[in-house]
């Protein structure tokens, strides 16, 4: 889900992935992606240039997930203190 909480805003290349995502490895974002385009979540286009260029953005149906996506967004936002210390609790024990 990472990739289409990132393509709400646009369009974006698997670079600007691995920046946005710096704690995910290259091959988890790889099969990521893969796996959004299977499900037909995202669009894989690759442009005919040398270097490829690929872009990545939402299907009309992955359109569909923006208002859940924002909602998890915003409820992880609001909780994350919460849950960081949640975690530092049960790391002391």
């Amino acid at each position: 889900m990472y990739g289409s909480i990132n393509l709400i805003s646009g369009k974006k290349r698997f670079n600007e992935f691995r920046r946005l995502l710096p704690g995910i490895t290259q091959r988890m974002l790889t099969l990521q992606l893969r796996e959004l385009e299977a499900d037909g979540v995202i669009n894989r286009h690759v442009f005919e240039e040398v270097p490829p260029k690929v872009e990545y953005s939402l299907t009309d149906f992955g359109r569909t997930l923006e208002p859940i996506i924002l909602l998890m967004r915003d409820w992880g936002e609001q909780y994350q203190s919460l849950m960081d210390q949640q975690q530092r609790l049960q790391q002391q024990q």
